[in-house]
């Protein structure tokens, strides 16, 4: 009687990448937005650029912010690269370290669980459609001087993608979709709380930039029913049905 072949060891499989369940387009944006700021700190302590360096970051919101009056030149006619790309360009400056921190853990929080659905196009489509949609709002309700930075109405976007799939998943369920509405629905209540605060702290107006991020969350919502997997085909049967 043969005796069976001894069973060949395997070898252990490969542990997991840390950012391997990250869609690879949320990872490069996060990428992007860190080594931007870690520039502008370098700068700011003198350990690269020279004395200029210290201005870097006040710079870059000049040549890559957003303000009413570039959108005032497009609508006259003005279709330059260096207007249009602002519409995209300020959601990768941020003012402050802070304020980079907490977009790009939102950034990475978010599109970890939008891209666990959505094709890396999609991902990148939503939040840059937040980003645009933003620039619109933020010029119509802004006065001309204000500038828009940081990347918070494409974190919005995403927001929007995120409300967008647990809205689809109640329905499929047959249940009330209400709830997929709760996280804008807290954000919102503190935007309105920040932006009635802002007056008594700063002496201005009610502050209305927070629309800005809430057209970036209508535009995630809306975009996401068309770019979503299946959504264009649900998007067709659902008009067929009603005509």
């Amino acid at each position: 009687m043969q005796r069976p072949p001894p069973a060949t060891p395997q070898a252990p499989s490969p542990a997991p990448l840390p950012f391997n369940a990250i869609s690879p387009v949320v990872i490069v944006l996060a990428l992007v937005m860190a080594g931007i700021e870690l520039a502008f700190m370098l700068g700011t302590a003198g350990l690269a650029g020279g004395p200029g360096a210290i201005g870097w970051r006040m710079a870059a919101l000049q040549d890559w912010g957003f303000s009413p009056l570039i959108q005032e030149q497009v609508a006259v006619g003005n279709l330059s690269l260096p207007l249009l790309r602002r519409f995209v360009t300020y959601g990768f400056v941020h003012g402050s370290f802070t304020h980079a921190l907490f977009a790009v853990a939102m950034l990475l929080a978010l599109g970890k669980f939008v891209g666990d659905l959505f094709r890396p196009w999609a991902v990148l489509a939503v939040f840059l459609a937040g980003l645009v949609a933003g620039a619109v709002v933020f010029a119509l309700v802004m006065p001309a001087q204000r500038l828009l930075f940081g990347a918070y109405p494409g974190v919005y976007a995403l927001i929007g993608a995120f409300t967008w799939i647990l809205y689809a998943r109640l329905g499929a369920r047959g249940m009330g979709r209400a709830p997929a509405f709760r996280l804008i629905g807290f954000l919102l209540v503190l935007q309105l709380v920040f932006a009635a605060i802002g007056p008594v702290i700063g002496g201005t107006g009610f502050d209305l930039s927070f629309l800005a991020e809430l057209a970036g969350f209508a535009a995630g919502f809306a975009l996401s029913v068309v770019v979503s997997p299946g959504g264009f085909r649900a998007l067709q049967t659902r008009l067929r049905a009603r005509d």
